[in-house]
């Protein structure tokens, strides 16, 4: 990949890319970032060594790719600040519950746009990123746009912007809904007199191998579950308490 990259917001998520990018070769000199914190503007020239300004003007102008990583609340004063600095570019959004239709408006009618909704594992290169590109986007460009997200873990791309709401439930809000169940799995195990040390160590290599078996077996998780429950023993019970409780239809509930 090649061009010129610039990020508006430099938080975490900004953070995290720029990180993955240069990990996966991608030098520094050709990344840049507009920051409004003077304090974070300091963390990314020292810890990246990438230019870092206050201004968009100053960034902008010279970068290829623009990867909108504010805070949705900011978007449309951000994106409007951003009309009379567009040429050729290719626009990345990162913030969550902003349609691509609103941006490209906000943008002063300009088509080139991706939506993206990453989540909170990349920031450690492990997330998992739908993307939508709106027509104007070129085949190269959806490259480009894909590349960028692939240095901080898996993409998959939707048809629509509807469907990127939907990747938001699953995936974007996604690793609370385990973080929720090894809160509930960890303090059941205290209270059953584990320590807090084992508590935590037991339920993290159990949620970390599960998932590693998952992932490296050919069968379904399903079938994975019943290998573990056998017939009236003690697994059976607790799943079969999980069901009279409803926790299966909640999840659901709470997705949906």
């Amino acid at each position: 990949m090649n061009g010129k990259i610039a990020f508006v917001g430099g938080g975490n998520m900004a953070g995290a890319l720029i990180a993955g990018l240069i990990t996966d070769g991608f030098p520094a000199s050709s990344l840049s970032a507009a920051e409004i914190d003077a304090v974070r503007r300091e963390q990314l020239v020292r810890e990246f060594g990438i230019k870092v300004s206050g201004e968009l003007a100053d960034v902008i102008p010279a970068s290829d790719t623009i990867v909108l990583a504010v805070k949705p609340q900011h978007m449309r004063s951000v994106a409007c600040a951003l009309r009379s600095q567009l040429s050729q570019q290719l626009v990345i959004s990162i913030a969550a519950g902003i349609r691509s239709e609103d941006l490209v408006r906000w943008l002063g009618d300009y088509g080139k746009v991706v939506r993206v909704m990453p989540n909170t594992p990349a920031l450690v290169r492990s997330g998992v990123s739908g993307l939508f590109a709106r027509m104007e986007v070129s085949a190269a460009e959806r490259e480009r746009a894909q590349a960028i997200l692939n240095a901080v873990g898996e993409t998959l791309w939707v048809d629509s912007d509807e469907m990127i709401d939907a990747v938001t439930a699953v995936s974007g809000s996604g690793p609370a809904y385990v973080f929720y169940f090894i809160e509930a799995v960890r303090q059941a195990a205290r209270e059953m007199g584990l320590s807090a040390d084992a508590s935590q160590r037991m339920v993290m290599g159990t949620f970390a191998g599960a998932i590693k078996l998952a992932q490296a077996s050919s069968e379904d998780v399903s079938v994975l579950r019943e290998q573990v429950t056998s017939k009236g023993g003690t697994t059976q019970c607790a799943l079969a308490r999980m069901d009279s409780g409803g926790v299966a239809a909640q999840v659901g509930a709470a997705v949906h």
